[in-house]
């Protein structure tokens, strides 16, 4: 039997992000976890309510990777049931790929049925075949369950891609799943009632009561230069017919130069209103008096929002969990949108769907305002938390297997290279 062990390695706790510190919030520092030396993968607990009950960190993921008896009975502690069926995952996930021969495969042109050659005698040893030169039947099915299992295209050609992910070999997915599984761990257990989970890997939302799943939409979170946060907050209220307050870097770069190409009337025909300050106070001011060169070159910072009605960017709703990042749900009148695969277009904020149900949910109905041009603010009986994580590596919908999934913010490949300097691999047996 082939098998991997991997060295222990402890778990930092740490509020630290990328290249900054994170702005102040009013609850004060709450302890999230952090994977080793993390920057950039830690949940952000803004409510201290929504911080589920932790277990020690680092009894997880050398049990974990090392496969010892302790795996088993963590199953039986209390998790998030994402987290309980992504270690079930990876037990099927060496199963059926764990064991199988780590030889090389050259680069080289696509590989497809029908033809022979050395490369073509690699992979088969590569997927566990009998030994041949062919590209026949079996190997075409055995490379099509590959890249199933592993995220790729559905199909049984082997390209660069395909080539690329047999060469990383089954630890490199093992290690992928336990960063998973420790994102995860952030989660709530299925002791809370209602809840609501954002994946932004999947640009999917989830809607649970008692453990259940009772809905799921499609959602657009934030492109790879505005990630949307790692973070977990209280929905505590909605605005139905609401404002929106664009974004400075925004007015900065889109609104500003369109004044100065097509005048004030674009401000006009937009909905666009100048605020004196960003103040709850705040008064319109005349956008003449704008020196909009200024706004568009970033010297002057200026705030602009967007009155309600049919054409605005925030749609029907807004669900608000307040928080220092400006991040929040809400609806969209550009539902064209969420046909598309890539849905990693917003600017930070999280665009649902099917806003409507997801009202209806909150609230027992949708919110309806008093005029459609007046914003107001609807509040919640009971908040609702919102938990918005990052799952590359994810419970498959059938079969309980692993899905994979791309990593359009770029967030595992660092902490892979720290699990790699800080875990080495050993081969502890060899091949019966």
């Amino acid at each position: 039997m082939f098998t991997y062990r991997f060295a222990s390695f402890a778990i930092a706790f740490t509020l630290a992000t990328a290249g900054a510190a994170a702005p102040p919030r009013e609850s004060g520092p709450i302890e999230v976890i952090d994977l080793p030396a993390g920057r950039d993968d830690g949940m952000l607990y803004i409510d201290e309510e929504t911080a589920p009950v932790a277990r020690k960190a680092d009894e997880l993921l050398d049990q974990i990777l090392s496969g010892s008896g302790e795996a088993g009975q963590d199953l039986l502690r209390p998790a998030s049931p994402l987290y309980t069926a992504l270690r079930r995952g990876l037990v099927r996930y060496r199963q059926k790929w764990g064991d199988l021969p780590e030889v090389e495969i050259p680069a080289g042109p696509t590989l497809r049925v029908g033809q022979e050659g050395p490369r073509v005698e690699l992979l088969r040893r590569r997927l566990g075949l009998p030994a041949g030169t062919k590209f026949d039947k079996a190997l075409a099915a055995a490379v099509r369950e590959y890249k199933d299992a592993h995220g790729l295209s559905p199909d049984s050609l082997v390209g660069a891609e395909t080539i690329a992910s047999l060469n990383l070999g089954a630890a490199h997915y093992e290690r992928l799943v336990a960063i998973n599984l420790e994102r995860t761990r952030s989660l709530p257990v299925g002791d809370r009632q209602r809840y609501i989970l954002v994946d932004a890997a999947a640009a999917r939302l989830w809607m649970y009561e008692n453990g259940e799943v009772k809905g799921t939409m499609k959602v657009i979170v934030g492109t790879a230069a505005s990630k949307t946060p790692m973070m977990a907050a209280m929905i505590r209220y909605a605005d139905v017919n609401p404002y929106w307050n664009v974004p400075p870097d925004l007015t900065q770069k889109r609104i500003a130069p369109r004044v100065l190409s097509e005048g004030l009337p674009y401000l006009k025909g937009e909905r666009y209103e100048v605020l004196s300050d960003w103040t709850d106070d705040a008064v319109p001011v005349d956008p003449a008096g704008v020196d909009w060169k200024a706004v568009a070159d970033g010297s002057e910072v200026l705030r602009v929002r967007q009155l309600p009605g049919v054409a605005n960017s925030m749609g029907d709703i807004k669900f608000m969990m307040p928080n220092d990042y400006g991040i929040y749900l809400h609806d969209t009148p550009d539902k064209a949108l969420f046909e598309k695969n890539d849905r990693w277009l917003s600017n930070g904020c999280v665009r649902v769907e099917d806003a409507r149900r997801l009202a209806a949910w909150l609230f027992g109905k949708m919110p309806e305002g008093q005029s459609r041009d007046v914003e107001e603010r609807v509040d919640l009986d009971e908040p609702v938390p919102v938990y918005i994580t990052y799952l590359t590596a994810a419970p498959a919908d059938k079969g309980g297997g692993i899905a994979f999934r791309a990593d359009p913010y770029e967030r595992d490949a660092p902490v892979l290279a720290r699990l790699k300097a800080s875990s080495p691999i050993m081969d502890t047996a060899s091949r019966d």
